[in-house]
């Protein structure tokens, strides 16, 4: 497991190292000027020289790369800032504040969305679909899957929409979506949070109930659940003990895909309930041309993309002991 975790962890550096790459550069492949929407509307071209040379944009494409990513474990300095201690993400050219203090700000909403919503349709999801594998071919079986394709077959911006305008606005029975802080004041953090998780959860429902569903099917035709019932075992305890642990591989497999799915596709929640998470915020970096923000932002995404997967990979021999991760 140890040699497993640090494979993984340098496979993991190296991806990030990559994206970073890819990032840097493209944001240099548009026309706008950073430094020129930094200078003002009224910019002499000696002051948009000591422009680019404060924020560190005077020097070759590689050589700002390098520096930046330096700047990860040993920190830098900014003429026009001063000093940024290790892990130093620069600072924004919007508001002039440290990237790092904004996402840490701003990352509390994404995750508590994200791992919000992932409670709510991992527990609704895999009731559903035992239930309906416990009642196969009943009508809560049928309802169960017509209920799920339909949610499936949606987008968070539709369905978010109409209940906002329902369930918020023309009815008040769920309150306004807010930011909020589970350590200040978790009650206005949970009702603030609350119609987002309902509506991911709508969505990404289907996928659990479908999968568990079948799963847990294929499970109790296997042949070590046959034997537990020829020895006389409770039906209760064949289906939570057997067919109920071999079918948590699968399960699993999809919740690493959808942790990343949320994550990416939170610059449309936050967006679709005006939640200000570091989603929103990549908005705000791409149309302000702010380029460590934007850096920032997805380095900080896709490494949490990345550590979910990782963690998926390793509950596989915590799960299923015939796994061994070498």
């Amino acid at each position: 497991m140890f040699r497993f975790l640090v494979r993984r962890m340098l496979g993991a550096g190296a991806i990030l190292l990559i994206i970073s790459a890819i990032t840097f550069c493209l944001f240099y492949a548009v026309p706008a000027d950073p430094a020129r929407s930094f200078c003002g509307k009224i910019c002499s071209p000696t002051d948009l020289e000591t422009v680019r040379t404060n924020l560190g944009m005077n020097e070759a494409l590689p050589l700002q790369y390098w520096h930046w990513f330096v700047a990860l474990f040993v920190g830098r300095t900014y003429p026009a800032w001063g000093d940024c201690a290790a892990p130093c993400l620069g600072y924004s050219f919007t508001n002039h504040e440290p990237v790092l203090a904004t996402i840490l700000d701003r990352f509390p909403t994404t995750i508590s969305l994200t791992l919000g919503a992932a409670v709510v349709f991992l527990v609704l999801g895999v009731g559903a679909g035992m239930l309906a594998a416990h009642k196969q071919g009943s009508l809560l079986d049928k309802s169960a899957s017509a209920i799920s394709l339909t949610f499936s077959s949606m987008q968070i911006y539709f369905i978010g929409t109409l209940a906002m305008y329902f369930l918020v606005r023309q009815t008040g029975i769920l309150p306004e979506p807010h930011d909020g802080s589970i350590t200040e004041d978790p009650g206005a953090w949970f009702s603030g949070l609350l119609l987002p998780w309902i509506v991911l959860a709508l969505i990404f429902t289907a996928n659990y109930t479908r999968m568990t569903r079948s799963s847990m099917i294929e499970q109790l035709s296997e042949d070590h659940v046959r034997t537990a019932r020829a020895k006389g075992m409770p039906g209760r305890t064949v289906f939570l003990r057997y067919a109920w642990r071999g079918s948590l591989g699968q399960i699993i497999t999809i919740l690493g895909i959808d942790l990343g799915s949320l994550l990416g596709g939170a610059i449309i929640t936050e967006t679709t309930f005006n939640l200000h998470g570091i989603g929103r915020l990549s908005i705000d970096a791409v149309v302000d041309n702010d380029l460590p923000m934007l850096m920032a932002v997805v380095v900080v995404a896709a490494g949490l993309i990345v550590l979910f997967n990782i963690i998926v990979d390793a509950a596989y021999a915590l799960i299923d002991p015939r796994i061994r991760l070498a």
